[in-house]
Order: structure tokens, then C-alpha cells, then sequence
């Protein structure tokens, strides 16, 4: 049974773009067709994911969320796609993308109802399942709204990822399994790898620094029995957008500076976390698109060894991460919390690094965010100072 729920899928944490925190729930399109939840939104995003270097980036998936759907089911019990807003049909819409060298995403609910009141996919999990390996569909995020109860909610996941299986389509599952257990009680994180290729733990991720701020918190002092569980084939999603998305990246958008992007984009390297965007790719800064597009960071989130990072040491303002890289080397940041004044120092030995390996006898380091700079070759009983910005990282790698 369990190498029947192996799907082989997420050896590295997904990539892609979502259209949640950006597009929310928006159905009118006669009042505002270029932010419309719709076919066109799709279609011109898998434009920009090819010709702006996105997919030759790594964002191979374009992700439909919440609201995409009918109000009913049809006459044979299936969802369907507004037909208004989605003229051409899901089938269509995944033919485009894949024209394009990229993959569609799409959301459904194991519950009765969507958390935005469509039609869920309780009770109906096989026929759903085979609906969207009809239409080509590569990932399936799956919402927990609307179940009636935890042991409801448990076998609607495990039931859909069966029937994901038996359609014989690659098929990535993300679920947020874990996230609506834990109010009431602790994940099985083993028994949800088992069935999910990643998971949703916290609450929303929205576009402000508070957001970033409680996520890095959260994962911090959880990191004793979610780390251990990431690996290829699964992974934890520090966030989701507004109760209905994915590991969300909101540079790009209004709410962050730039030293906070910088933030956002080197921890979740370090946490290995699935990297979707959720922004307007039309509308994009050169400096949000650079820093997205980044090779050595993304090197870091996708490296194949597939450890997650985690805090090793807290020091006032300050918090130091490392994640195990493949080739004997370590992703290393250096947070600074602080939200006033000017850069601050931070000085640390590298006996500390990798329980006292990472640069045993001697090591390079190349700094890689907020820009890119070599700070040469240093040994095991040196110390190494680093100069942060109010909010900011450095990342290096060891």
C-alpha cells in the first residue's frame, strides 16, 4: 500500500505561480477583465511565465485556486468551470499551458463546500479525481473547509490521494491536512507524507511583514517535528494565502520593502518550502523579478540532498539558520528582526555551523543575497562578522 501511494512527484519543492493573495475571489469581469479570476488571467500568465524567463526559472506550474468553479455540479455529478469566465473549458486551459513547456494547477475542497462556498468534493472524491486527470490537470490543491469532522477530514485525504493514484496521471497533492488538525491535535506528519507531496501548517501568509514575521516564528518553534519529515516527495508549506493557498512568495506586490523580500525569498530557501508566486507578472518591478529569478537562491531551495533548514542560534534581533546542502556544503542565514535604525552586526564563530563540520578544516563562502559576493576561503576558528539591514538576511553559502 505504501509504495502504491508513492506518486514519485516533488523530488524537489514545487515552483510555480497562484493567483490567490493577488486575485482573491474576483468573478466580475465586466467591471474589471484584467483582474478577473478567469481563462484571460491564465492564459497571459502563462505567457509572462515563458517569455520574462520565468519557466526557464523554474516555475513550471500555473495554479488555479478558489473560485474557479460553477455554482453546481452538472447533470452527471461533475464540476464544471464557470462558463463564462472559463469559456473554453479546463481541458483547453491545460492544453494552452502545456503548449507553453508548463503545468497546470487546480483546487478543489474536501469538504461539502470550497472555503468560498462552491461545490466541494465530499463524497466524490474518485469521480473528481478522474475529472481532473481528464482535463490534464498536474497538481490538485486540496482545501480542508466545510468537513464535518477530523475523522471526515482524514478520509477525505487519504481517500483522495488513492483516487489521484488510480487515475494513472502524475498528479502532484497538496494538501492542508495538518493545518486544520492542529487546533484540536498533533499531526501524524509521517502517516501525511505517506499521502501528500506537501502541506499547508500555518495560518495565511498575507503581504506584510507581520505575515513573514509569524511564519518564521511558527516554524521555528516547530521545527523539532516538522523538520525531520521534509524530504523528496514531501514537504512542509510554511504558509498559504488567505485560508485557500500555497507556499506563497508576495514579492512583487505592495506590502513588503526590499530588504523584507530579500527576507522572504532567502528563508524560504532555507526552509525548503515550494516556491509560488502569487503576484501580477504584467506588473512586475526589474528588481522583484531579478531577485525571484535568482539562480543561487534557487539552487539553495531546490538542491537535490532535499533537507530543510532550521534555527540553530537566537541572539536579541538577531536569529541564525542553516540548512545541509548536497556536496558537503550549508545554506547559512543571518536574520535581523530589528525594525529600527541602521545596519547591525552580527558576529558568530563557524565552529558553529553544521554540528562543528560545515567548514572543518577550512571553507569558502559566497555570499548570495542581498547581492552576490565572494568572502573567500576562511578556517574552522575563524569568526565571521555580518553586517544586516533593519528586517533584512544575509544568505551564504558555505
Amino acid at each position: 500500500a505504501a509504495l502504491a501511494l508513492d506518486n514519485g512527484l516533488a523530488r524537489t519543492p514545487p515552483m510555480g505561480w497562484l493567483h490567490w493573495e493577488r486575485f482573491l475571489c474576483a468573478t466580475d469581469c465586466a467591471a474589471d477583465p484584467s483582474r478577473c479570476v478567469s481563462e484571460q488571467l491564465f492564459v497571459e500568465m502563462a505567457d509572462r511565465m515563458v517569455s520574462e524567463g520565468w519557466r526557464d526559472a523554474g516555475y513550471e506550474f500555473i495554479c488555479i485556486d478558489d473560485c474557479w468553479m460553477a455554482p453546481t455540479r452538472d447533470e452527471q455529478g461533475r464540476l464544471q468551470a464557470d462558463p463564462e469566465r472559463f469559456p473554453s473549458g479546463i481541458r483547453k486551459l491545460a492544453d494552452y499551458v502545456h503548449s507553453k513547456g508548463l503545468k497546470l494547477g487546480i483546487y478543489s475542497d474536501v469538504g461539502h463546500k470550497t472555503c468560498a462556498g462552491f461545490p466541494g468534493s465530499y463524497d466524490h472524491y474518485d469521480l473528481d479525481a478522474q475529472t481532473f486527470a481528464s482535463w490534464g490537470v498536474d497538481l490538485l490543491k486540496f482545501d480542508g473547509c466545510n468537513s464535518d469532522s477530523l475523522e471526515l477530514l482524514a478520509e477525505g485525504y487519504r481517500r483522495m490521494s488513492l483516487a489521484l493514484n488510480r487515475t494513472g496521471r502524475s498528479i502532484v497533492y497538496s494538501c492542508e491536512w495538518p493545518f486544520y488538525l492542529r487546533p484540536l491535535q498533533q499531526p501524524n506528519y509521517t502517516e501525511i507524507k505517506q499521502y501528500c507531496n506537501h502541506w499547508r501548517n500555518y495560518y495565511d501568509v498575507s503581504d506584510s511583514w507581520s505575515s513573514i514575521k509569524g511564519i518564521l516564528d511558527w516554524t521555528a518553534r516547530h521545527q523539532d517535528s516538522i523538520v525531520k519529515i521534509a524530504g523528496p516527495g514531501g514537504w512542509n508549506d510554511p504558509d498559504m494565502a488567505s485560508t485557500f493557498c500555497l507556499s506563497q512568495l508576495v514579492i512583487g506586490n505592495f506590502g513588503l520593502s526590499w530588504d523584507q523580500s530579500v527576507t522572504q525569498m532567502a528563508m524560504w530557501a532555507i526552509m525548503a518550502a515550494p516556491l509560488f508566486m502569487s503576484n501580477d507578472l504584467r506588473h512586475i518591478s526589474p528588481e522583484a523579478k531579478c531577485l525571484l529569478q535568482n539562480k543561487e537562491v534557487i539552487a539553495i531551495n531546490q538542491d537535490p540532498l532535499g533537507k530543510q533548514g532550521y534555527q540553530i542560534a537566537k541572539d536579541k534581533n538577531f536569529q541564525l539558520w542553516e540548512r545541509p546542502l548536497s556536496g558537503r556544503a550549508y545554506a547559512v542565514a543571518v536574520l535581523n528582526l530589528q525594525e529600527i535604525g541602521g545596519p547591525q552586526n552580527y558576529t558568530f564563530s563557524l565552529t558553529f555551523l553544521g554540528n562543528g563540520l560545515a567548514c572543518n578544516p577550512a571553507c569558502s563562502i559566497q555570499q548570495v543575497l542581498p547581492a552576490s559576493r565572494d568572502w573567500g576561503v576562511y578556517s574552522w576558528i575563524s569568526s565571521l562578522s555580518v553586517e544586516v539591514n533593519p528586517t533584512g538576511t544575509v544568505l551564504l553559502k558555505i
